[in-house]
């Protein structure tokens, strides 16, 4: 028997696109079989393998043909050329709906579903009390679906796909339907049967369900194999896709394929003495804005800056309840008497979060000349809850009376915080809960 659940090798999909109905016909009958259409490929000789028990996640950009290959994986679309194995019972929840005839109450559908899945009446009655007990939509499982709301749609269409033991189940961001609560429930369900060995292929946005339940990683770009690996290795990847930083994510790669990541280079060459223009920038090893706002009178510039987690690693990604470092590197142009250095996190409304500066702080900064380089770490523990922030810095002093920006960089990279455990609020007071129980 084989290792893998699911094996897709040099899978490509592509579509005749034509720019007017009529070219279609017209291609059909020209006798020289003329073209009108050009070619899209949607995915383009992807390959990649999901053992049995596995959670692997599916990341990307739309337009990545994420849900091209979860069609092509359950047989519902056919790949132009390429093969695809599967060894094993599958349950797939694709888009909200799929499979459901609009007209038959919500028994009816589970039964019809049950069929086309291989199950015989007599499962599927035994396991309706279950599917109806999670789906929790009452006497409307008894109406046409058509009478339902999203809401009831993906609470059966979920409870049904999740409650008939499935040896691989295939999510394709089917739970962000639901409310927050139906949607802890998924999970825990999902954490459940992924214990219980049932192998998980999903496809969602929520980086924080990545982090949290995937084994491995895959990461495509406009229908291509870009690299496969660590949840966390693989989401700092995605998000120097989202920041346009295709150039930096191809010579991370080459690294990686070198046997030398750029963070131990970069330590290594710190240790060897290396000087500044050959030593690895940490900018380069994170999602940076390319739409950031910069400004300031040119006298001082961060021509660097990081995040480091707990383990030395510079990523965008950070644990929440673990320590991290901000890192600035700032290059003087200009003499000045008292330099101070900032940073400010936001929340995506642009809300101050938090922040600080060397001069709140109390820290010793000396005056600098023209050429020199100072390298400042603000250190702390994350306690902000899961989800995503902004990060701004700056190089600024006071000049008599007046406040001056030597360099400014606003929203300049992105802090995604992984929670296990969110409390209310921005921030968790990281309470000390202590119960005690007299009984009567």
């Amino acid at each position: 028997m084989s290792e893998y659940a699911i094996e897709v090798k040099d899978v490509t999909k592509v579509y005749r696109l034509y720019d007017r109905p009529v070219d279609r016909l017209k291609e059909a009958l020209n006798p020289a079989h003329k073209n009108y259409h050009r070619d899209f490929y949607a995915l383009n000789g992807l390959s990649f393998n999901v053992k049995k028990g596995e959670t692997v996640g599916i990341i990307g950009t739309n337009g990545s043909g994420k849900s091209t290959i979860l069609k092509i994986i359950t047989g519902v679309l056919t790949p132009t050329t390429g093969m695809v194995s599967v060894d094993g019972k599958i349950s797939a929840l694709l888009e909200l709906g799929a499979g459901f005839n609009m007209e038959y109450t919500g028994i009816e559908n589970i039964f019809m579903n049950g069929t086309m899945m291989g199950f015989t009446r007599r499962e599927m009655e035994e396991k309706l009390d279950d599917i109806l007990e999670f789906a929790d939509i009452g006497d409307f499982v008894r109406q046409p679906v058509k009478t339902y709301s999203s809401g009831m749609f993906v609470r059966l269409a979920f409870a049904l796909a999740i409650n008939v033991d499935p040896e691989i189940l295939i999510v394709d961001e089917a739970l962000s339907v639901g409310d927050v609560f139906f949607q802890a429930k998924c999970y825990r369900r999902m954490e459940e049967i992924r214990k219980n060995g049932t192998t998980i292929l999903m496809v969602t946005h929520d980086m924080g369900s990545i982090i949290k339940y995937c084994d491995k990683v895959v990461l495509l770009n406009r229908g291509e194999f870009i690299a496969e690996g660590p949840a966390g290795r693989m989401v700092d990847l995605y998000k120097k896709i989202l920041a346009n930083q295709m150039d930096s994510l191809r010579k991370e790669l080459e690294s990686d394929f070198s046997g030398e990541s750029a963070q131990t280079a970069r330590k290594n060459d710190t240790k060897s003495g290396t000087d500044e223009k050959s030593e690895p920038l940490m900018k380069d090893q994170i999602t940076v804005n390319a739409n950031r706002t910069e400004y300031g009178d040119g006298r001082a510039e961060i021509f660097d800056f990081g995040l480091e987690d707990e383990r030395g690693n510079i990523t965008n990604l950070l644990l929440k309840g673990e320590m991290f470092t901000i890192r600035e590197r700032i290059r003087f142009n200009a003499p000045i008497a008292c330099p101070i250095f900032t940073y400010t996190i936001k929340d995506k409304k642009g809300t101050d979060l938090s922040g600080t500066n060397t001069m709140y702080e109390g820290a010793d900064v000396k005056p600098v000349r023209a050429g020199d380089v100072y390298d400042v770490s603000f250190t702390q523990k994350m306690t902000l809850q899961g989800g995503e922030y902004l990060l701004s810095m700056s190089c600024t002093g006071f000049e008599g009376e007046q406040h001056v920006v030597y360099h400014r960089l606003y929203d300049v990279a992105n802090i995604t915080v992984i929670s296990n455990k969110n409390t209310v609020g921005v921030y968790d007071m990281e309470s000390a809960v202590e119960v005690r129980l007299t009984r009567e």
